[in-house]
């Protein structure tokens, strides 16, 4: 794991302008931390270099796509042999569905945030896909009835 940085107020500030609008331009950015606009671009550049800002990014509406359908899906492995483990994890990667994975405690091994067009997708994609992983043992499915808070950012 990388080592933790310590960042200044201002900088706290630039982060947080720029989880909520990352198109702001710089100047403008500048004149709302206080800063010239060099000294603004610098310390965003090195924001970036220290790993703090690790890329730009879009809030999609998913609903507007057509993916009206969202689910955590527990998943539980039958092996935690590396090499099952890391065949397991590649094949995630890989599908678009699958927004989020996390390994976790608890019953669950992994934790996913799944996302697709409806209820036949994704039963199409437990068939086709989850349950042919030789690792999963068991899925448990809990579907998203609606959002209640989406953080576009972390708080720092």
């Amino acid at each position: 794991m990388e080592n933790q940085i310590s960042i200044s107020e201002r900088d706290r500030r630039i982060v947080s302008l720029l989880q909520a609008d990352s198109r702001i331009s710089n100047a403008d950015l500048a004149e709302r931390t206080g800063m010239s606009t060099s000294a603004c671009w610098r310390r965003v550049k090195a924001l970036e270099e220290a790993g703090v800002i690790a890329r730009y990014g879009v809030v999609v509406d998913q609903e507007r796509l057509g993916l009206r359908f969202q689910a955590i899906v527990e998943v539980q492995l039958i092996r935690h042999d590396p090499n099952e483990v890391s065949q397991f994890i590649r094949a995630l990667e890989a599908r678009p569905e699958v927004q989020e994975c996390w390994a976790t405690t608890g019953d669950a091994d992994y934790h996913m945030r799944v996302v697709c067009e409806d209820i036949a997708t994704y039963n199409r994609f437990l068939e086709e896909f989850l349950f042919r992983q030789s690792a999963v043992r068991a899925a448990q499915t809990n579907v998203v009835l609606k959002s209640v808070k989406r953080a576009s950012g972390l708080t720092i």
